[in-house]
């Protein structure tokens, strides 16, 4: 596939690999990051109580555009440039909303200030309390971010049956982005069993009402066969279509279907131009395939300075393939000067997304001391993690372990168990020590 499913994109989209509030009541004591004005000092040209009408405002248009499947970065900047365009100060608004917790709009817009931290110290536990509060009196957008703080464990613990709950009763209303997130909840099992066909339904149900992340999801569910017959072509519309109304994810999918060749024509240009324009608008997972085009000399002359820039723009928002792949680069030297602290910190940031490849290879870092001290348990626990995730070269190495007895007790029949696992995948060293340990059994 060409990048994940898009579940969420909550106000933080961790995404995953791939990796949200306590209301303190006192309000003396909430922790801004500057003293500013109170709502007795608010701007000559804006009344008090026109703020309520603006903080209406704000709400409308932050879930018009979740539900438009906007990315969260635009969306905060969307309502970053409302308040600017009114000439607001930012403190102004805070201050406000602070005085002013009588209803759900002011409620949730103010857990959303703690969450990014907006003219406050980011307090992700004080945002979930707010957000708590606001769903408890059907605020939707509210409802929404609580879903995804409840699978991510992020702010508070996760719980799939709370997560579950919510999200069915979004989704009841109609909610687009309510929809694409419970298709989310069948596609991986939150809360429920794994459901695919009716993942696709639900998917495809926001798509129809317009939302891009369930256009993405939709495209991705026909290009791999998920819950439906694969279909490239309707894959390829799905993601053209999110394009055309200005998904950077979209964006991403159409350029690798124009660079695979995926429900049209090969066509390395337009791939590399639809990678671009995403990038530039910081998709992170484009900023990463643009990065491979130009380490490869892809449809553009090769750059390695370039493709280290992208990576290293990508590594930073997050993305776990850019980081196993700098890391890479530092351990042989490639376009970098060697170096192995860097090497160890970017394969455990990757692994810590649960990405295999890197987590196998911080167990060879661990095993061989590259940047770390020697820890061959360290390095067993690693390998069996990554092995059990499928993960060929793991496997192998586990096996190996298994075999001389290092970082565990010698076991020759677990030995050949993870032998034989890795050498069903067409690992040759595999295939070949399995060969010579059968002779003896």
């Amino acid at each position: 596939m060409s990048i994940n499913k898009f579940n969420s994109d909550l106000l933080n989209i961790n995404n995953s690999s791939c990796e949200f509030f306590h209301i303190n009541q006192n309000f003396n004591e909430m922790n801004i990051i500057e003293t500013g004005p109170t709502t007795n000092y608010i701007h000559e040209n804006i009344f008090e109580e026109d703020l309520s009408i603006i903080i209406n405002e704000l709400s409308n248009l932050y879930f018009k555009e979740l539900n438009e499947g906007k990315e969260s970065d635009i969306r905060k900047q969307h309502i970053l440039d409302f308040i600017k365009n009114y000439k607001i100060n930012l403190q102004e608004i805070i201050y406000w909303l602070l005085n002013n917790q009588h209803n759900s709009n002011s409620i949730h817009l103010l857990g959303y200030f703690y969450y990014y931290g907006i003219e406050v110290n980011s307090d992700k536990q004080n945002a979930y309390e707010y957000f708590k509060k606001a769903a408890e009196l059907e605020h939707d957008t509210a409802q929404y971010n609580l879903v995804n703080m409840y699978i991510d464990g992020d702010g508070v613990d996760k719980n799939y049956d709370k997560a579950f709950k919510l999200c069915k009763k979004l989704a009841g209303k109609g909610c687009p982005s309510g929809l694409n997130l419970l298709g989310h909840c069948y596609d991986v099992g939150i809360g429920t069993d794994i459901d695919k066909e009716k993942s696709f339904e639900l998917y495809r149900n926001a798509a129809d009402l317009g939302n891009l992340n369930g256009l993405n999801n939709l495209g991705i569910c026909y290009e791999g066969g998920v819950g439906t017959n694969v279909n490239k072509q309707k894959a390829f519309e799905s993601y053209q279509k999110a394009t055309e109304l200005g998904s950077t994810n979209g964006m991403t999918h159409l350029g690798w279907c124009y660079e695979e060749g995926f429900g049209t024509d090969v066509n390395v240009k337009k791939a590399f131009e639809l990678y671009s324009k995403a990038a530039n608008l910081k998709n992170k997972y484009a900023q990463y395939n643009l990065a491979l085009m130009y380490e490869k000399g892809k449809g553009i002359e090769k750059n390695m300075e370039k493709a280290l820039e992208l990576y290293h723009k990508t590594a930073n928002l997050g993305n776990c393939l850019a980081q196993y792949n700098l890391a890479h680069m530092y351990k042989d030297g490639e376009g970098v000067e060697i170096d192995f602290d860097k090497t160890f910190e970017l394969f455990k940031k990757s692994a810590e997304k649960g990405y295999s490849d890197a987590i196998s290879m911080l167990g060879y870092c661990y095993n061989n001391g590259i940047g770390t001290i020697a820890d061959t348990q360290k390095a067993f626990e690693l390998y069996q993690e990554a092995a059990i995730l499928d993960n060929n070269c793991a496997q192998f190495n586990l096996a190996l372990m298994y075999e001389i007895g290092e970082g565990i007790e010698k076991n020759m029949k677990q030995a050949i168990y993870w032998y034989k696992k890795s050498a069903n995948k067409g690992n040759e060293d595999a295939q070949l020590r399995l060969e010579e340990l059968l002779k003896d059994f």
